[in-house]
């Protein structure tokens, strides 16, 4: 190889496997392969790469052999620091010598992840201090707010990144904003008596120089929604668990307005503006408060008139107050700058809502939220963001999106849609722009899912209704937890039916049943993976968020088939847009949403080659509804069945074979580096006793 001569991708990858101690794979190179086609092509791809592809280095390998700014975006805390802490550091390691250069790679996230030094040092405005120490002894805390503070004061001498994740463990979201800003309440740099020092500015920095940068979905959405650039200069974008792209740009495009948060911004400003600004704010917000009092939860197609009058009104008191701070100062106030920065940012995002919401939009979904605790407040948010996604995303740079389940239905046309992309090779209408031209290819997985798994369906039972104890499912339920001997992660549309169902099991069953929200999520993942006979029964965050391969997890159990909720206002406001163009709204968003979520789910039972187990669906719906061939279409091809007497055998063959409880550490998903997994390949395909 000559100086000139740049080497070869395959040996790149190579050498990145090595390092990692990971074994190459036809789908990782496949992937590899396409990603380095679409980079110098400037196109888009997405690709499906199932669990224990090692897609992670797929794209890592390619990007960094780039040579020019490449951002990777991820859903998850997890994926992050595996990225960074991980998979990064052994991977510019290998591939310097081949690349004859040291490629390198930088964290990003939103301002407000990081410690603030301005406000740790000269603190926070009196209204939010909240008594965090006795006034009489300021070291002495009298709360375990204050006490959290104390730790993050010295933990500041120790940090280097100011990253709250390098911080272990964590505090409160109350106590970490007694330490942070977000980007609206930054004083700046240059303004900033602690600029030089800024850990926020810092980490900018460090993205400015990096080869790759690994930020998050919000920041990617934040940087394409808001016209504000706060990623670096990039020719490539990599999406990983792109499933959660749309579900978190709608989060990021979505405004809340609340009566709290309404008095917040009146307190705020209410010191630094004139007495009639702040008289009309204090007004409008009061008023808005007495609306809120009487507002019923539910979408609210057309804001009801007494309700326009108010948003109106809040809205004009707004532009009043930010008219005034701009014009008045106040030096009697300490650290005014600050303040007067506060209070802006508050009363700048009632505005922004309240203009939103009395504009009105046909492509915005207006709906009522009430809480036990925090009482009403109002949302709104984009009915599609696809539109937006494929104006601010997919121009002036090439897109690898990618993860382990992106075929809804056989295709990747469903995922394509909603990310504003045409179906494959479709041409633009007449007077309409040519869409972006994207691939979509499908590398598989190195599981052999026919012999690790088999797709149980209790068609025997009844159809779920609104009860959330049902009694024959809750009877089903106890026989396959008895025949696994444990070892069942449950997997439950609703919080009310996860709470049922445990309540149940323990009454019935000697197994110890975890149930989300007892104990903090990491906590219980823990104990479920270091005891075999445990059950782990939750909602939304165990569908996607478990990575328990080996003998500890052979049974993963849905109660339903998790559509979503029938008075969901956005859900149900884009079914109704896609009916009222002539489509199938139920297939395009309810059944696309469950099918998500479904292959989602069953990709927590085989997370290593010698993983074997049963998905066992208690919703007769999946084998008899029309709709039902789309959603097992989109999970892992497992065996099919509905034979409930070749289940309890197969389990409790799979119980037999798993032994004495194995640790936690008895297998590896191997999806990030590309590793082979540690569980025994060689266990025979009988012990799940499928033809």
């Amino acid at each position: 190889m000559t100086a000139t001569t740049p080497p070869a991708l395959t040996d790149l990858l190579h050498a990145a496997v090595t390092a990692v101690g990971g074994v190459e794979r036809e789908g990782q190179v496949a992937m590899a392969q396409a990603v380095q086609a679409a980079v110098e092509d400037q196109s888009h791809l997405l690709v499906q790469a199932g669990t224990g592809t090692g897609k992670s280095l797929g794209y890592l390998v390619p990007a960094l052999a780039h040579g020019e700014p490449v951002v990777v975006a991820t859903a998850t805390l997890a994926l992050q620091r595996q990225l960074v802490e991980r998979d990064l550091p052994r991977t510019v390691q290998a591939l310097k010598p081949l690349l004859r250069r040291e490629p390198q790679y930088a964290m990003l996230k939103g301002r407000s992840n990081y410690l603030c030094l301005h406000r740790l040092h000269e603190g926070v405005p009196q209204d939010d201090e909240d008594g965090l120490f006795d006034p009489f002894e300021a070291a002495a805390p009298t709360s375990k707010l204050g006490k959290d503070l104390l730790r993050l004061r010295d933990w500041a001498d120790e940090t280097e990144t100011g990253d709250r994740d390098g911080l272990s463990p964590g505090v409160s979201d109350r106590a970490w904003s007694q330490v942070s800003v977000t980007s609206r309440e930054c004083l700046g740099a240059t303004k900033c008596a602690y600029g030089a020092e800024c850990f926020a500015e810092a980490a900018r920095e460090r993205a400015k120089l990096a080869d790759v940068v690994v930020t998050n979905h919000a920041l990617l959405a934040i940087d394409a929604i808001e016209g504000a650039p706060v990623l670096p200069g990039h020719e490539v974008l990599i999406v990983d668990e792109a499933h959660e792209l749309v579900s978190r740009v709608t989060g990021v495009a979505t405004g809340e307005l609340s009566p709290i948060g309404v008095n917040r911004a009146v307190k705020r400003a209410a010191k630094l503006v004139n007495e009639k600004a702040a008289d009309a704010l204090m007004s409008a917000g009061e008023g808005f408060e007495r609306v809120m009092e009487l507002a019923l939860p539910g979408r609210l197609e057309e804001i009801p008139e007494d309700l326009g009058y108010t948003l109106a009104a809040l809205r004009d008191a707004c532009r009043l107050v930010i008219t005034a701070l701009g014009e008045t100062r106040d030096r009697s106030v300490q650290d005014e700058d600050v303040v007067r920065k506060q209070a802006l940012a508050s009363v700048e995002h009632v505005h922004e809502v309240a203009e939103r919401l009395v504009q009105g939009s046909d492509f915005d979904v207006v709906w009522c939220d009430r809480h036990d605790r925090f009482g009403a407040s109002l949302r709104v948010a984009p009915l599609n963001v696809s539109g937006l996604l494929r104006e601010k995303l997919f121009t002036d740079r090439s897109v690898v999106l990618t993860s382990a389940t992106l075929k809804l239905g056989g295709d990747f046309n469903g995922v394509a849609a909603s990310l504003g992309l045409s179906p494959e090779g479709a041409a633009a209408a007449e007077g309409e722009e040519e869409p972006p031209p994207w691939k979509g290819i499908d590398v598989g997985s190195p599981f052999d899912y026919r012999r690790q798994g088999i797709l149980y369906v209790a068609r025997h039972l009844s159809q779920p209704g609104r009860d959330a104890g049902r009694a024959d499912m809750l009877d089903e339920l106890a026989e396959l937890i008895e025949a696994a001997g444990g070892r069942t992660l449950g997997l439950f549309s609703s919080m009310r039916g996860a709470q049922a169902a445990a309540e149940a099991m323990r009454g019935r069953l000697e197994h110890p049943v975890l149930l989300q929200g007892e104990e903090t999520l990491g906590e219980l993942i823990r104990t479920f993976a270091e005891d075999a006979r445990t059950c782990l029964f939750g909602t939304l965050s165990l569908w996607q968020g478990v990575d328990v391969p080996g003998v500890n997890c052979q049974l993963v159990v849905m109660d339903r088939i998790p559509f979503p909720r029938p008075d969901d206002p956005l859900m149900s406001a884009r079914q109704k847009a896609v009916e009222e163009r002539g489509g199938n709204g139920f297939m395009a968003v309810a059944a696309t949403h469950a099918a998500l979520l479904m292959a989602q789910g069953a990709g927590r039972l085989v997370r290593a080659s010698g993983d074997r187990g049963v998905v066992a669906v208690l919703d007769p719906r999946l084998a008899t509804a029309r709709y039902g061939g789309f959603l097992r279409s989109s999970m892992p091809e497992f065996w099919y069945t509905n034979d409930r007497n070749q289940v309890r055998k197969s389990l409790a063959a799979i119980d037999a074979a798993a032994g004495r409880p194995a640790s936690a550490g008895s297998g590896s998903s191997g999806s990030a580096g590309g590793g082979e997994p540690a569980a025994n390949p060689d266990q025979p395909a009988e012990s799940v006793e499928a033809p």
